[in-house]
Order: C-alpha cells, then sequence, then structure tokens
C-alpha cells in the first residue's frame, strides 16, 4: 500500500469509527472532496450529517466554519462586510465564515434563494468578490451543506445552479441494528469528535487531490463515460440530458474512487460506484428518482 493510500485509508477508518455502518457513504464524501468537488448530505434530522463534517475537519487539520441557515440568512452572513474604521477614516473588510477550508453550511435549504446564492461564486471559482475586489479562499476548500428533505416545514427548493455546484449528493440513512446499538452503548458523538486526532494534514491532502487528476482513464473508459451522458441526454424518462461539467465531474469522482481502492486507473465499476451520487441530483426536478435515472445508465453496456 502506498503511502498516500495508507492517509486516505486511515482517514475512512477513522470516519467509520464516529459514523457507524456507513461505509459506502463515508468512502463517498472522502473522494469527492479528494476531486475537490463540494458535497451535499440529504436527510432527516439527527441521522449524523454534522458529525460527519465535523469528523472529517478534525482528521484533515482543516479550519472549519459551521453557518446555520435560516430564513433570516443574508450573504453578509455567510461572505463577511466592510466596517467603516472613524480612526482610519477607511472601511475594513471583516471575513464571513466562508473563509475557512472546510465551510459547513447546516440546513442550506432553509434559507431563502438570495443567501444560497452567496455560495455560487465561491462554490465555483474558490473566491469572494465584494466591493469591486475579489479574495481568494483558503485551499483546501470544501463545501459541505446538509439539506432536509423537501416536504418538511420551512423549506426553500435549491435551484438547478446551486446543485450543480455540488458534485455529489449523499444519503446517509438510518443506521442498522447493530450499529445503532453501539450508538446507544458507546461514548457521545460530538465527545468522540473532539478527540479525535489528525490523520492527513491538509498539505498531503491537496498532494492527493493532484494525484487524482494523474489517475488514467483510458480511451474505452472514455467511450463509456461518453455514452453514460448520451444515454441521459436520449432518454425519453429524462427531461433534459447532463452537461459537460457534469461529464468531467464524473471522471474526476471516478479517479478520486480508484485512487482510493490504490489504482493507477479508472475501472468502470469505479463509474458506476460514484454515478448516482453523481448524476442524479443534477437532472431537473422531476427527474431526481434514482431508480429511474439508474435504471437508463445500466442499460449502456460497458466496451
Amino acid at each position: 500500500m502506498s503511502a498516500a493510500h495508507a492517509g486516505v485509508a486511515a482517514v475512512i477508518a477513522q470516519l467509520n469509527e464516529v459514523i457507524l455502518g456507513k461505509q459506502t457513504q463515508i468512502k463517498l464524501c472522502v473522494a469527492c472532496l479528494l476531486a475537490r468537488g463540494h458535497l451535499l448530505l440529504e436527510d432527516i434530522p439527527g441521522v449524523g450529517k454534522t458529525t460527519l463534517a465535523h469528523a472529517l475537519a478534525k482528521s484533515l487539520g482543516l479550519s472549519f466554519q459551521r453557518v446555520q441557515f435560516t430564513s433570516d440568512l443574508l450573504p453578509a452572513d455567510v461572505l463577511g462586510v466592510s466596517i467603516f474604521d472613524r480612526e482610519s477614516g477607511k472601511f475594513h473588510f471583516q471575513q464571513g465564515p466562508i473563509f475557512a477550508q472546510l465551510v459547513l453550511a447546516d440546513e442550506i435549504n432553509r434559507a431563502s434563494p438570495k443567501a444560497q446564492s452567496a455560495l455560487l461564486e465561491a462554490m465555483e471559482e474558490h473566491q469572494v468578490t465584494l466591493d469591486g475586489r475579489s479574495m481568494p479562499l483558503p485551499e483546501p476548500f470544501f463545501v459541505i451543506a446538509t439539506q432536509n428533505p423537501q416536504d418538511q416545514a420551512g423549506t426553500f427548493p435549491l435551484p438547478e445552479s446551486q446543485l450543480d455546484r455540488f458534485l455529489m449528493r449523499v444519503h446517509l440513512g438510518y443506521p442498522a441494528p447493530t450499529a445503532e446499538r453501539e450508538l446507544l452503548a458507546g461514548r457521545d458523538r460530538r465527545e468522540l469528535v473532539g478527540a479525535l486526532p489528525v490523520v492527513l494534514d491538509p498539505a498531503r491532502l491537496a498532494k492527493l487531490q493532484a494525484d487524482v487528476l494523474q489517475v488514467h482513464a483510458s480511451p474505452a473508459l472514455l467511450d463509456y463515460l461518453q455514452a453514460l451522458i448520451a444515454a441521459t441526454r436520449h432518454s425519453a424518462s429524462l427531461r433534459h440530458g447532463l452537461s459537460p461539467r457534469a461529464a468531467i465531474g464524473l471522471l474526476r469522482a471516478a479517479r478520486a474512487w480508484a485512487l482510493i481502492d490504490g489504482r493507477g486507473a479508472v475501472l468502470p465499476e469505479h463509474v458506476k460506484a460514484v454515478l448516482g451520487a453523481v448524476v442524479v441530483h443534477r437532472l431537473g426536478s422531476a427527474d431526481r428518482s434514482q431508480a429511474t435515472v439508474l435504471r437508463v445508465l445500466e442499460a449502456v453496456p460497458i466496451p
């Protein structure tokens, strides 16, 4: 096992000690980070979404800020604000919580679309523009947003432009009975997260993110990926297809999954492993049935 693979494996193992029985979901979350994407965690309150974000920041030694999204949240509450200093006669910019390496946008769909839009430039360009000045965000920069189900009271649906900024959408779900029993009998999760050591520092994480781009994708693999994208564009059961940005994101995610598995090249099974998390939320509001999407994609033959 390479040193890089060992570091990633240590992070995943530590997260599995905090969030029990969710190995696949945790691996997807780590792959999303390695692919330099952003992550949307969607589920009912209380299944461990916020705890997972805290544990990931602690395991990687990342600066961390949590923003509670509410109906009265303003963009300045996320980005920051210029404050006038009477002594100097100048405005000084007070950075908002977006200036952290890992930002948790908690319950993002409880805020208005205006407040949600504060994240758009940051997530895409890794910078914030205010008062005509562009300010870079720290690297690595990773946004984890949690979202409550749309049928719950007080929620605003995320527009397609916002959803497309998230490389993956992951559902945690209820724990299995054995995992839930361990939760009931074990230590408090918040106490456990507070004691977590750093197992992969930000510098090594940045190196791994660069290594993801070097994972080989053969012409045959690219043929398969293009056939998958084309299937969404020509399916009668889907309202519209996936964009080129979605295709690039799918390839990056598959490369990250291959790196986690210690492989130097992307295989079709790596694409399939990340497929649902990457593509389902990018299809129109009438198309977000994962079963429908995956049925279309599973019909595409592997070359």
